[in-house]
Formats: C-alpha cells, sequence, structure tokens
C-alpha cells in the first residue's frame, strides 16, 4: 500500500508541475514540441497587401504598393522590415521581373542600416534575383560575392518566382520554386546570426515586384 501511494504522489506531483496533465512522450525518439516552439512556428505576414506598414527605406528610390504588390523604382536602396530583427528562420516570398534586364536581390540579417543601404551589403548577405543573360555575371539563386548557385530554376519574364530561405545558425539553403539551388555556410565573421531583412531596388531601369511575404521564426 505504501509502494502504491508513492506512485499516485509521483504522478500528482508530475501533473501538477506540467498543468494538470502528464506530458506525453516522444514517439520513435521524436523530441516532444513545447509551447514555445509553436509559438516559434507561427508564420509572420511581413507585408499588408495595402501599405509599407513595419518597413522604411534607405537609399535612394524606393518601392509602391500597386494591386497587392511592391514594386521598386529607381535606386540603389533598400526597403528593410524595420519592425523587429529574426534569427533562425524561413522566409517565403513570391517575385517577378517585367524585364530580363530587371534586377533585385533579399538580402538576410543586417543590422539597422539608418539610411546606408550599403551596410545590408557589407554587414548582411544578399540573395541575388538576376537572370539578365549578360550584365553581372552573378545570377538568380547566388549569395551575392560569396557562392554562385548549382542549378538554375528561374520562370519566364512576367511569371511568379518563389524563394524559400532557411536560414539557421550559419547555413543558408535557397530554395527557387522548391528547387534546392544553392547551400551556403558562412564563415565570415563580420556577419551575424540574427538582422533584419530586406529587398533591394538596385536601378532606375529595373521594375521588381514583390508579394506574399512571411517569415517563420525557428528555435533551435
Amino acid at each position: 500500500m505504501r509502494a502504491k501511494s508513492t506512485v499516485t504522489a509521483l504522478v500528482a506531483l508530475v501533473m501538477a508541475l506540467s498543468g494538470g496533465a502528464a506530458a506525453a512522450a516522444p514517439v520513435d525518439g521524436a523530441t516532444a514540441v513545447t509551447t514555445r516552439d509553436r509559438d516559434c512556428a507561427k508564420p509572420i505576414r511581413l507585408f499588408d497587401g495595402h501599405s509599407l506598414r513595419g518597413w522604411s527605406q534607405a537609399g535612394p528610390g524606393g518601392f509602391d504598393v500597386e494591386g497587392g504588390k511592391l514594386v521598386s523604382r529607381g535606386g540603389m536602396g533598400l526597403l528593410w522590415y524595420s519592425e523587429r530583427t529574426f534569427a533562425d528562420y524561413e522566409l517565403r516570398l513570391k517575385w517577378r521581373v517585367t524585364a530580363e534586364t530587371d534586377n533585385s536581390g533579399v538580402f538576410l540579417r543586417f543590422p539597422d542600416p539608418g539610411q546606408d543601404p550599403w551596410v545590408a551589403v557589407d554587414r548582411g548577405y544578399e540573395i541575388q534575383i538576376n537572370d539578365n543573360p549578360g550584365g553581372d555575371p552573378q545570377k538568380t539563386g547566388t549569395v551575392y560575392n560569396f557562392q554562385d548557385p548549382f542549378r538554375t530554376a528561374s520562370k519566364p519574364v512576367g511569371k511568379w518566382n518563389e524563394y524559400r530561405l532557411v536560414v539557421v545558425g550559419q547555413r543558408y539553403r535557397i530554395y527557387l520554386n522548391d528547387v534546392l539551388v544553392n547551400d551556403f555556410t558562412s564563415t565570415d565573421p563580420a556577419r551575424g546570426t540574427e538582422g533584419h531583412v530586406g529587398l533591394q531596388n538596385h536601378d532606375p531601369d529595373s521594375r521588381t515586384e514583390f508579394r506574399d511575404i512571411w517569415i517563420r521564426p525557428l528555435h533551435r
């Protein structure tokens, strides 16, 4: 009877510490999902489709909101999400070019640039958008100035493409239209593991469009 009472007391203690119910054991060696993990898994919509709320512009030019899209003009400048920074995450967004010469990029993990768009270039990483057969040799999917993509997966001019950028620790995986096109590991101590995200308005002749911008923080 004493052994049974001891077991009952231990069960009651476990239930009390876990909020009234014992936690389920992981299945097949899987890691139990905590409340914090679930909260981190919630996607955050960065662009509401109607305004530039939460965003700031650094440098010349900018972006206009047209029909639920962000449309670049002028440059070279940077539209950056100034509301908060992110560490590890999955960033999803759709983009399309209006001419084969259009140039743009997605910037990751850079500090507050103030009014200087070059902070994102020098302190973060740019994921290139450029399918121009001439001009800059660094094409779509490049981690700019660091690593070229190992395959191409862009759609024709005027078609929407989707980037899925998975950033964990020092590793950057670049998916374009559900195809892994680059897998880069940073070794540069000047670039941190937390920062802002941003979009480039590259030059007056480029008109690049973005929509459906979501980020899902990841908890390690």
